[in-house]
């Protein structure tokens, strides 16, 4: 029986996807990690758990990110979550109040979006370039407004693709703390790098006790865990260790959280990041290499140094929510880029993604993105 991942037509590449395919994900591994944890016949991962999250896993996983981060993770400042999406719903209902103002990157990640309107707060945008979020713009919103927060996307930024250069995170960890507000840095993309190393995690700036960073094993080992991290000083994380969700509830996916304990005591966590690296590597390359050979020289983009994402920009005026509506019935999709704008703007720019098709589909993809460009 053959197994699909998303309900797509039959002959449609949807370069919109921004999710591994169904190959890609670890059954195996997760088979082993679950004997492995099953075998120790514990049964306190069937608890409800401690509020923060159990202290071996939070062990382990301040091991594995003080490796691929190069700097030390203090275990005690890591808050389990269901995913950095609920991740950053939680930060939305704990940190800030229906009327508060945040600011965000345009473009940003489009679904956060989505939370923030949930959420009822008011949004500012501030621009971005090849080395991530506009300090100087920064500095003069902050003269007109005190945010909440500031939500970014500073490694292999979701959807540009770009990193905030490491002058940049000093300055805005400095900022946040001569003006009192929050950073919330969705660092999901930080591990994922292939062609260079990133500058360390916004975390590793902070002296002011104002980051909270989202880290998700949805990016390096699969997204059916719902499973993710706060990193964060002590102060912040009580606020939600002391809520009365967790109060209520207990730890977020204990049980969940015990089997990715093991696939980090085995090795498994290490092994299957290499292979998706060396996969998103070679994908990326592809992607690039066909979008230089069949596109236009008046269409620009930069090559990703890694996440999952290429930000293709087209002559200004055109608008790719319309092109959309022509490359649909031609069996190429991609997300527009008014979809990631807080102000309805961006709709020359598209966001392209490399992980879920192999080779052969993602030069095929763009060829026929080739073929609807006027």
């Amino acid at each position: 029986m053959q197994i699909t991942q998303l309900n797509l037509p039959d002959r449609m590449i949807d370069l919109g996807v921004g999710q591994p395919a169904i190959s890609l994900l670890p059954l195996e591994a997760m088979k082993t990690a679950a004997e492995h944890r099953l075998s120790q016949r514990d049964p306190s991962p069937l608890q409800y758990g401690t509020e923060q999250g159990n202290g071996y896993f939070r062990q382990a996983l301040a091991q594995f990110l003080s490796q691929g981060f190069y700097t030390s993770v203090d275990p005690d400042e890591l808050f389990i979550t269901a995913g950095a999406t609920y991740g950053l719903d939680l930060i939305c209902t704990y940190f800030a109040q229906p009327g508060d103002t945040i600011f965000v990157e345009e473009p940003t990640y489009f679904l956060a979006l989505h939370i923030f309107a949930d959420r009822r707060l008011n949004i500012v945008s501030l621009p971005v370039d090849q080395n991530g979020l506009i300090i100087e713009a920064l500095e003069e919103k902050l003269a007109e407004h005190r945010p909440a927060f500031v939500y970014t996307v500073p490694t292999f930024h979701n959807p540009s693709s770009v990193t905030l250069s490491a002058p940049r995170r000093e300055r805005l960890a400095g900022l946040s703390e001569e003006h009192k507000f929050l950073i919330v840095a969705d660092e999901v993309y930080h591990l994922l790098a292939y062609t260079v190393t990133p500058p360390p995690p916004l975390k590793t700036y902070d002296r002011g006790e104002t980051v909270l960073s989202l880290g998700s094993f949805s990016k390096i080992l699969a997204p059916g865990l719902r499973l993710g991290w706060i990193h964060a000083a002590r102060p912040l994380l009580k606020r939600l260790t002391r809520s009365g969700l967790l109060l209520s509830s207990g730890g977020l996916n204990p049980f969940t959280s015990s089997l990715v304990l093991s696939t980090l005591e085995l090795g498994l966590q290490d092994d299957h990041l290499r292979f998706l690296k060396n996969t998103y590597r070679h994908r990326s390359a592809v992607l690039s290499d066909a979008l230089q050979e069949f596109l236009p020289p008046a269409t620009t983009f930069s090559e990703p140094q890694g996440g999952f994402f290429i930000w293709l920009s087209l002559p200004a005026g055109m608008d790719t929510g319309k092109l959309r509506q022509v490359a649909r019935p031609k069996n190429v999709n991609f997300q527009p880029g008014v979809n990631f704008s807080s102000r309805q703007g961006l709709q020359n720019c598209m966001r392209l993604c490399f992980v879920y098709y192999g080779s052969e589909d993602l030069r095929e993809g763009v060829r026929r993105l080739a073929g609807v460009l006027p």
